[in-house]
């Protein structure tokens, strides 16, 4: 059994840790009331150009974009995966990056086990991989996926000047056809105790992934319809990286405070636990040194 200084110095680091914990949880609240609300404020921004977007792919425009062409096959898969700079806020990668590496293990078409991962034979498709986060770039070097761009250090706030860069070497990519496909992977915000990996594809754009019925859709373009549709399709796409980014970074506060606040809790438990353990201990070493008190007395 541990001596009563040996507790009493594991009960002091305990409740050092319970005080930073604590202190984390209550930044990690605040900066999650203001990345929710800079979420929730663009969300009707890019839900609006997500329709227009929808319509136009159903439309006859004078001229036809690439990202609205449907590739006859893909051969080659392009994926932007987001993630959080910072770990301690939960599952929240863990369960993305899960996602991110199950598709990609589709793609790929391979059969994975506790020994590694060997092709299944079916159809292979490249996968060029753009990370966004420090922990979703780390994890992807060490699963030796081929990375083209990458962003890490983007802070508590998304700055869409950060993310363009590596989003062009994507967008690029697909005009040129070296991908044929392209999709974005990032924890959605539902709510603060609740939030959900997704993948949404990005390229090419159809109506129907989208929620737009079919139907007969036209606009009017001034002055030129080549130099709108080039400007729109860009910001559509530079506009749902951003949101998906907003909403990542909406989660990843929201996960923090409820991790921390659970090992607040925890710690709370610990000290409780050893204080008792302490106690006990204390009470023992009374009781032996009385016993040979008495036993000392009666000897005598």
């Amino acid at each position: 059994m541990p001596s009563g200084k040996e507790i009493r110095t594991k009960i002091k680091s305990v409740q050092n840790t319970q005080k930073i914990t604590k202190a984390m949880e209550m930044v990690a609240a605040s900066k999650m009331r203001k990345a929710q609300e800079r979420m929730r404020t663009a969300r009707p921004y890019a839900e609006k150009l997500r329709n227009v977007a929808a319509h136009m792919s159903h439309a006859h425009p004078e001229y036809p974009h690439p990202f609205l062409v449907r590739r006859e096959s893909v051969k080659r898969a392009g994926l932007i995966v987001v993630t959080s700079d910072k770990g301690l806020c939960g599952g929240l990668n863990i369960n993305v990056l899960r996602m991110a590496f199950n598709q990609i293990k589709t793609w790929r078409a391979l059969d994975c086990d506790s020994q590694g991962c060997v092709p299944s034979g079916e159809q292979q498709i490249d996968v060029d991989v753009c990370a966004i986060g420090n922990k979703g770039l780390g994890f992807m070097q060490r699963m030796s996926a081929n990375v083209v761009s990458q962003v890490t250090g983007l802070g508590d706030t998304p700055h869409i000047e950060r993310l363009i860069g590596p989003v062009k070497l994507m967008l690029d990519a697909y005009m040129e056809g070296r991908i044929d496909s392209l999709a974005i992977c990032y924890t959605k915000f539902v709510n603060t105790m609740r939030q959900e990996p997704v993948i949404e594809q990005l390229l090419p754009l159809h109506g129907e992934q989208l929620g737009s019925a079919p139907g007969r859709w036209d606009y009017i373009y001034e002055p030129d319809a080549k130099e709108i549709v080039d400007d729109l399709m860009v910001r559509y796409i530079e506009t749902l990286i951003y949101q998906g980014v907003a909403e990542n970074m909406a989660s990843e506060q929201s996960a923090r405070m409820v991790a921390m606040k659970a090992a607040t809790e925890n710690a709370g438990n610990v000290i409780d636990e050893l204080k008792l353990v302490y106690n006990k201990t204390r009470q023992a070493s009374i009781t032996k040194e009385l016993s040979e008190i008495v036993a000392g007395a009666a000897a005598v």
